[in-house]
């Protein structure tokens, strides 16, 4: 018979365990702040919350049950109390420090919750291992606020990984390139000069606005909003906008844009309506020292030269009319080649000589 007690039998029969060393156990209690595993030893394994995760304040009832098995590693054998007190969020660390050494190694795409918005740039924790992301890395473009990255779930490769100097470095900004590269091809595979496509404008200048087609953004030009003249490209359009345009110009990633469509050209009846001899009303719309410029309508100005605004003298145009004058005179030349008409109020005045003169000899012989 053996010398042994049952106590000293059953020791014996349990394993050993040594500081460092991973265990696996069965949750045989889980409270609030404390996770009790069955690890196959003499005492029981005890898990804080500080020693399970990272996360603060979180409920450990919410995320463990009794009967779940894990892993743990050892911190000590005996806590003081007769308890071997373990870690699951060291081990989880060092399994998610191998992972993410794989994914660097294998330009892996990770996928992860933005834990902490900090100065510079995001963190992100896979597998209990955190991760940062400068704010250079975040976007493809200048972010000043990253606020809105907080919580939200966002891809990114590892493009450093130094986990001796705790420097592991995320980059989504690579991502995001590559992606709207792979957009950009296509649609240029897809789109023609002379095409009209919808777009959203995404930026207003003093010289006109960037309108974003589809992945790729597009210049349209002041000069290319109407046939008829834009004081500013901010009194026309507002960032959001949609609008539809047409593509005029494709060069390499650059495109122009317009909104001059063929059908609201004025220029195209322009030949009947402003015929030789047509009396018309126009508003002064610029002067010079040679004349004023006349808009008929929206995209057609004509020219009043000095020597035609009387059949009196006038040294400049400015000494007989002002900008917004509305004012009627006859077309005296057209020119459809060059887009190019002449009025003349002189004509007008000529005109009516004849008239007048008929007039007083009515008056004179009534008398």
């Amino acid at each position: 018979m053996s010398d042994l007690s049952f106590e000293q039998m059953l020791e014996e029969s349990l394993k050993t365990i040594r500081t460092g060393e991973v265990v696996k156990g069965t949750v045989i209690s889980v409270k609030e702040d404390e996770i009790v595993l069955n690890i196959g030893y003499k005492s029981d394994g005890i898990i804080t919350r500080n020693e399970y995760t990272n996360t603060p304040n979180v409920d450990l009832t919410t995320v463990v049950a009794v009967g779940d098995s894990m892993e743990a590693k050892v911190l000590k054998v005996n806590d003081g109390e007769g308890q071997v007190l373990l870690t699951y969020k060291r081990l989880a660390a060092e399994k998610g420090s191998k992972r993410l050494e794989e994914a660097f190694e294998n330009k892996e795409v990770l996928k992860a919750v933005v834990s902490q918005v900090m100065t510079g740039g995001l963190s992100v924790v896979v597998d209990e291992t955190k991760v940062f992301i400068p704010a250079s890395l975040v976007s493809d473009s200048f972010e000043k606020d990253l606020t809105k990255y907080n919580g939200q779930e966002i891809e990114f490769v590892i493009s450093e990984f130094n986990p001796k100097k705790r420097r592991i470095i995320g980059d989504r900004k690579v991502l995001l390139t590559a992606a709207k590269k792979e957009a950009q091809e296509k649609l240029l595979a897809e789109i023609s000069e002379g095409q009209v496509v919808e777009g959203v404008v995404k930026n207003v200048t003093d010289f006109g606005a960037f309108v974003d087609i589809g992945g790729l953004d597009g210049l349209l030009h002041i000069s290319e909003m109407s046939w008829g003249r834009i004081e500013h490209p901010k009194k026309v359009f507002k960032v959001g906008d949609k609008i539809n345009v047409r593509i005029k110009e494709i060069n390499g990633t650059k495109i122009a844009l317009s909104l001059k469509f063929d059908e609201t050209n004025p220029w195209t009846v322009a030949a009947t309506k402003y015929a030789v001899g047509t009396v018309v009303t126009g508003k002064v719309a610029r002067m010079t020292d040679f004349g004023a410029f006349v808009e008929l309508e929206p995209g057609i100005d004509a020219l009043l030269h000095v020597s035609q605004i009387s059949k009196t003298h006038v040294e400049k145009p400015a000494d007989a009319l002002k900008i917004g004058d509305e004012i009627e005179a006859k077309v005296v030349d057209f020119n459809e080649e060059d887009k190019k008409i002449s009025l003349s109020k002189k004509a007008l005045e000529l005109d009516a000589e004849p008239e007048v003169a008929e007039e007083a000899a009515e008056e004179t012989t009534e008398a």
